[in-house]
C-alpha cells in the first residue's frame, strides 16, 4: 500500500475563496472542456429538488456568478426558494468542491455587462429562446430567431426584462480530493458571521 502521508492534504489555514481560485486555475490548465462547468441544484418553495449543468460567470469574495432566463425553471425556482446548492467536478485532478448558500440578484449593471460580453448569436438565442417551456417544433425557434436577427439588424441586441443573474452566497463550501483506496481527503469552510469554521471530514 503507497504511503498516503507523500500526498499533500488539503491546507486547513486556507482561505476557502482563495483555494477555489488556485484549484480552478489548475482546472483550467488541465480539464478539455468547460473548467467553469458546474452542477447546480435549486427546488421549489415545497422543497422538490432538480439538478442541471450550468456555467460559472464570476466568482469573488462576494459569492459565484451565473446567468438564466428568469422564466426557466431554474430561474422560477430560485425566486420562489433562494437557495441553491453547486457542484464543481474537476475528472482530470480527481477533484470536487461542494457549495451551498442563499443566492441573490446581481444588479442591473452587472446583468447588462455580462449579456454584452456574449457573442451577438448567443444574445439573440437569449431573446428568442423561451427558455425550459414545451416547444412544439425546432422551426419555431428557428423562425423566432430570424425575427429577432431582424429586428437587430444594425444594433446591438439588448437584454430582455426576463434574463439575469443571481450570486450565490456560500455558507459551507466542502473541498474534496482523491486519495488511493478510497481514503479521499475532504475538507469543509462554515460561515460563522465574518469568519469560517473548518474541519477535515472522513472520507
Amino acid at each position: 500500500m503507497p504511503d498516503e502521508t507523500t500526498l499533500p492534504l488539503i491546507p486547513l489555514d486556507a482561505d476557502p475563496f482563495g483555494l477555489f481560485a488556485e484549484w480552478m486555475k489548475e482546472a483550467e490548465a488541465s480539464e478539455p472542456n468547460d473548467p467553469n462547468a458546474m452542477a447546480i441544484a435549486t427546488a421549489t418553495e415545497s422543497g422538490v429538488p432538480s439538478v442541471r449543468m450550468i456555467l460559472l460567470k464570476g466568482a469573488d469574495e462576494r459569492g459565484f456568478v451565473f446567468y438564466t432566463n428568469l422564466e426557466s425553471r431554474k430561474g422560477g425556482e430560485l425566486l420562489a426558494n433562494p437557495h441553491a446548492a453547486l457542484l464543481f467536478h474537476w475528472k482530470s485532478l480527481r477533484r470536487q468542491i461542494r457549495i451551498e448558500g442563499p443566492v441573490e440578484p446581481v444588479s442591473e449593471e452587472e446583468a447588462d455587462r455580462y449579456f454584452a460580453s456574449r457573442s451577438r448569436n448567443s444574445r439573440i438565442g437569449a431573446i428568442a429562446s423561451d427558455q425550459s417551456r414545451p416547444l412544439a417544433d425546432r422551426a419555431e425557434f428557428e423562425d423566432r430567431i430570424r425575427q429577432v436577427t431582424e429586428r437587430f439588424e444594425g444594433q446591438e441586441p439588448v437584454r430582455p426584462a426576463n434574463w439575469s443573474g443571481f450570486r450565490l452566497v456560500p455558507q459551507q463550501m466542502e473541498f474534496w480530493q482523491d486519495r488511493p483506496y478510497r481514503m479521499h481527503d475532504r475538507a469543509t469552510w462554515t460561515r460563522q458571521e465574518n469568519d469560517w469554521a473548518v474541519t477535515r471530514l472522513y472520507p
